[in-house]
């Protein structure tokens, strides 16, 4: 999978988590909480829908590394090979 792939499939799950939200214009590299005023609901349940649509499992001690879509990016794109 690209990372073009992967970058898409992390848009399209924070706009189904978060519909009221503009994910059109995301920063890479700004914070997605900041960004897009997600909580830490609609941040568990991001990584409930990776785990459920794409069978990947993220622990909780990486959760800092989905802080970015940059970021969730780089470390999302080796687990779905």
């Amino acid at each position: 999978m690209t990372t073009d792939e992967v970058k898409q499939i992390v848009i399209d799950i924070i706009a189904d988590v978060a519909p009221d939200e503009d994910v059109t214009g995301i920063n890479a590299e700004e914070s997605l909480r900041d960004q897009l005023d997600l909580d830490s609901m609609d941040f568990l349940d991001i990584v409930m829908e990776l785990r459920k649509r794409h069978k990947v499992e993220v622990p909780s001690e990486d959760y800092p590394k989905l802080a970015t879509l940059a970021s969730c990016v780089s470390y999302l794109t080796p687990k779905m090979q």
